[in-house]
């Protein structure tokens, strides 16, 4: 029978199980033990449906908070800093994760072009590794007790490099000490008996420079031949371009994203040395969309012909960027269900197919029946379809959607409105989402609390937040979103074309998780969707309040997108139901509009050669979304997270007065590229990590600030933290941001100070 794998699986379990436990063990309400027990019920719960489906179970793939963190414990790549001696326990796991009293967490950005955010690794300039297997073995010993062979995941050894960062040295410096240390893995691997080890090597998709490809071969060359066989696994894109340095390499098959890259199957098929397994990864792992099984038979059937066993199938990457189960939503709408498939449903899809490319089609003719309904009713139903949108879309100007005026322009009428002081103070939207207002929220979905209490409860908060702000002495308020969910879900939940569900979670970061909305359809704005709360919250404050509002790629990137039309089509149509909602907060009174657009990078094809495509489209549908505003209505974004030195010209083109990112972690390197670049607009660095729970010093922020100040012109440096609030309590956001106005107008006497010395 066809072997039918997976490259991982979801970590969170069923109703976030993870997510309970590890806020269990950090507020003090889980012992270390249960936390653990917890852990080893997901994975063999996890195990035990790959058992009932799959020829091989995955194991490797679970973590309490990142992958990559586990493999730099693996390989005893804890920084000095952190003062840890000995093997790592639970506690000092979790202060490189989430930063401790004295040091700041590993910085953290996105996993490739995904939501998901991985711990990046920091190694020392000489970086000595060595092997620390224990925990992953322990796994290899829970799985052994299913019968089944097993495939353990490692992160590969390039591609764990390229992930790190080595201040002031060579990431390949290490290498070869590396490389030891995944040898003398395999040999213990072998050891317990494992079959197979899949190794990822996600950065094959690249377009990578002479060095690091040489380093491949350095790498690979260097195993030694008592370990288990190989599958060198790639995903996220097309890797036919480094075809030649592959098939050089001493594995024994590779694994395929045929989802994302189907291009790439005929050039693989000839060129697959004669020994080697292929996988094709034909289920798509990243996003929720049945399988249209007669074509994906059609297309595997051509594979086995002529690879007979040697043809594996597969999900086209790990199962982490999709929900669990569809089992829970039994609330969704009948028709819409019909459509979907979690990682349950996925690992199901592959069981057919095994048996179909083994038995023939006819022994599933039920699965392919149904799938074939579920297409079709897709394909004909009439609330996928709006004409209105569509011709909305095809009257809209190819080019002009940019501002008129230039920003020096604009800046002064904007300061002229606002009359804000140098280095203005403000945070980036949310403020804690405290237990009452989620216990509220739940109450009013559940039908046991009225409309009326609960917008009376919701103004009640948006009043406190309010009043919080102007005692901290900001500059630029924000209501808070009390009312929000998710900065997608809001939105989508009040837009036509969307759909939801009540269990979809997928995990962002650590137990961060989010729920990302459906879109099936035409994208339209039926009504306003912020306007009277920005209305209300401005006529609290005579301070300038913030409509906050999420921009169309991040709507696009952070939903699960059909996949029947061009995803530029779809930003596009978000594009202009964010517009018609920008218009309305401006006509209201709302005098500055922030637009968070995080997934602007993210979005990002890994291939270079098709960023100019996306990076047109991506700009334009910003461009779009505040095209008509005046000029005197200043327009910010948000971006965190995520790495922007190369793509710096296309975010000076969406032409946002104010920008805020991410910097704390990195403690101001990520500014360095927008002095170089000399970023013509305002920008706001941020000097506050709110995705850890320590409370930064003044004398931190102002050391950051410092810095800031050494890149960018004092008249165009805003003061914030990194990100929103939402997941920070009230007793760690008050202190930090009084710290945080405190720098600021400390540095404002001090720049004053210096102007009159000069003069």
């Amino acid at each position: 029978m066809t072997q039918a794998h997976i490259p991982g699986y979801p970590r969170i379990g069923a109703g976030r199980a993870l997510k309970t436990a590890l806020e269990g063990y950090w507020n003090g309400t889980l012992p270390a033990e249960s936390l653990v027990a917890a852990a080893q019920q997901l994975r063999l719960a996890h195990w035990e449906k790959q058992a009932a489906t799959l020829g091989c179970l995955t194991v490797g793939d679970f973590s309490l908070y990142d992958h990559v963190l586990d493999h730099a414990l693996l390989w005893g790549a804890v920084p000095a800093r952190f003062g840890v001696e000995g093997e790592p326990g639970l506690a000092e796991y979790f202060a490189l994760a989430r930063g401790n009293a004295h040091q700041p967490a590993l910085e953290m950005t996105k996993w490739f072009d995904t939501n998901y955010h991985y711990l990046v690794p920091e190694l020392s300039p000489h970086q000595a590794f060595s092997l620390h297997p224990q925990a992953l073995l322990a796994q290899v010993e829970e799985a052994r007790r299913f019968g089944r062979p097993l495939k353990v995941v490692l992160l590969g050894p390039v591609s764990f490099l390229y992930l790190s960062k080595a201040p002031g040295g060579d990431r390949l410096q290490g290498l070869d000490s590396l490389v030891r240390c995944y040898d003398a893995l395999l040999a213990l691997l072998a050891q317990h008996q494992v079959e197979w080890v899949q190794m990822d090597e996600p950065i094959l998709a690249f377009e990578l420079a002479p060095h690091w490809q040489a380093a491949f071969e350095r790498a690979y060359g260097a195993l030694g031949k008592h370990r288990p066989p190989v599958l060198l696994t790639t995903y996220f894109g097309d890797v036919s371009h480094h075809i030649d340095l592959i098939t050089r390499l001493p594995v024994e098959g590779v694994h395929l994203d045929l989802v994302r890259a189907p291009q790439q199957q005929a050039a693989w098929l000839e060129a697959l040395p004669a020994h080697w397994v292929l996988s094709a990864g034909i289920v798509d792992g990243r996003n929720v969309w049945r399988l249209p099984l007669d074509t994906a038979c059609r297309q595997l059937q051509g594979l086995r012909d002529k690879l007979g066993e040697r043809l594996w199938i597969a999900t086209s990457c790990s199962l982490l960027h999709v929900p669990v189960t569809l089992a829970e939503e039994t609330g969704l709408d009948a028709e819409l269900r019909t459509w979907l498939a979690f990682a349950d449903e996925k690992l199901e899809e592959l069981r057919v197919l095994a048996a179909a490319l083994t038995q023939g089609p006819e022994a599933e003719s039920a699965a392919f029946a149904a799938a074939r309904q579920a297409l079709l009713s897709r394909r004909l139903s009439p609330r996928v379809h709006d004409r209105a949108v569509k011709d909305r879309l095809l009257t809209l100007p190819q080019t002009g959607t940019r501002r008129p005026r230039p920003f020096a322009e604009r800046r002064a009428l904007q300061q002229a409105r606002l009359q804000l002081p140098l280095l203005p103070t403000t945070t980036i939207g949310s403020f804690p989402q405290t237990t009452e207002i989620r216990a509220q929220r739940a109450a009013f979905r559940r039908g046991t609390l009225t409309a009326e209490a609960y917008q009376a409860a919701i103004r009640a908060e948006v009043a406190r937040t309010v009043r919080e702000q102007e005692v901290l002495g900001l500059d630029v308020l924000v209501h808070g979103e009390a009312e929000r969910n998710d900065m997608v879900e809001f939105f989508g939940e009040q837009l036509k074309g969307y759909a939801f569900t009540r269990e979809g979670w997928v995990q962002s970061y650590g137990s961060r998780c989010v729920k990302p909305p459906v879109i099936f359809g035409d994208v339209s704005r039926p009504h306003p969707m912020t306007v009277d709360m920005a209305r209300y919250a401005q006529s609290l404050t005579s301070r300038p309040m913030k409509g906050m509002l999420t921009g169309p790629v991040t709507l696009l990137q952070w939903s699960f997108v059909r996949d029947d039309q061009p995803r530029e089509t779809t930003a596009l149509q978000l594009a202009l139901a964010v517009r018609d909602e920008v218009m309305d907060l401006q006509a209201a009174g709302i005098a500055i509009i922030q637009i968070d657009e995080p997934a602007l990078r993210e979005g990002l094809p890994l291939a270079q050669g098709a960023w100019a495509e996306y990076l047109g489209w991506a700009v334009r549908a910003f461009q779009l979304s505040v095209s008509g505003v005046r000029d005197d209505t200043q327009i910010h974004t948000h971006m965190c997270y995520a790495e922007f030195n190369d793509i710096l010209p296309a975010i000076a083109a969406m032409d946002a007065d104010v920008i805020t990112i991410e910097t704390s972690r990195s403690q101001m390197a990520l500014l360095e590229a927008f002095g170089t670049f000399a970023y013509p607009n305002d920008i706001g660095p941020g000097v506050y990590d709110i995705h850890a729970p320590r409370i930064p010093a003044a004398s931190e922020m102002d050391t950051l600030m410092q810095r800031a100040l050494a890149v960018i012109p004092a008249e165009r440096l805003w003061v914030n933290p990194d990100c929103g609030l939402k997941t920070r309590r009230w007793e760690e956001v008050r202190p930090a941001l009084a710290r945080l106005v405190e720098t600021a107008r400390g540095l404002r006497v001090a720049l004053q100070e210096e102007t009159q010395d000069i003069v």
